[in-house]
């Protein structure tokens, strides 16, 4: 089966499962997208990744990884999403140590996460894209049963996705000072959402 090669489209707040965020995958080489609902953890994660300036003042779970498998030479060489089960997306993490390829299971949000770390690209086959490209809905009763996993995200929402649904404060009226100030607060808080609005805003004014 072939391989398509993946990039993050945009990641934002879900307006159908509360908690949950939607990912936006979408082929290199195409239009079609694979929407993924994540927990709100791999979420922030994934967004940290993508926000190279904002750094959180500890390490992350996943910043605990890169820096575990770092130490030991193990590096995560890319993310395939191989399976799609009942509306569930499994990935695997194609490492390798000493010119040995190992091959570890994980959660979607998970490999993502890593993989941004890992600058490694992220796969699917043409199969699961041609399934999940047609956005299948998933029924409640499905929701439930795969909490905390990683599913497609139904169709009707996908639009809407893209954008976020959380109020933004207004920061024009702030000077540079300020801004960085807020930015410096927003980090030491762990809300790296506001930080990301905030660096965009600074960001405008280079």
């Amino acid at each position: 089966m072939s391989l398509v090669r993946l990039n993050i489209k945009g990641i934002s707040y879900s307006q159908t499962q509360n908690g949950a965020y939607a990912l936006i995958l979408n082929e290199v080489d195409g239009e079609r997208k694979l929407p993924i609902v994540i927990g709100a953890f791999e979420a922030q994660s994934i967004a940290i990744a993508l926000e190279k300036e904002i750094r959180p003042p500890r390490p992350l779970t996943h910043d605990l990884f890169k820096n575990f498998a770092d130490r030991f030479d193990i590096v995560v060489k890319q993310v395939i999403i191989h399976k799609l089960v009942d509306g569930v997306f499994y990935s695997s993490l194609i490492c390798e140590r000493d010119k040995i390829e190992e091959i570890i299971d994980a959660r979607t949000s998970d490999a993502i996460a890593l993989a941004l770390r890992f600058q490694a690209p992220i796969f699917t086959y043409k199969n699961i894209l041609d399934k999940a490209g047609i956005y299948l809905k998933v029924s409640p009763k499905k929701d439930e049963e795969n909490e905390g996993e990683d599913t497609v995200l139904m169709d009707d929402t996908l639009a809407g996705e893209l954008e976020s649904t959380t109020p933004r404060e207004n920061y024009q009226s702030k000077s540079l000072d300020e801004l960085h100030k807020l930015l410096n607060e927003a980090v030491a808080n762990e809300d790296y959402e506001t930080a990301a609005h905030i660096r965009d805003e600074i960001s405008k004014r280079k």
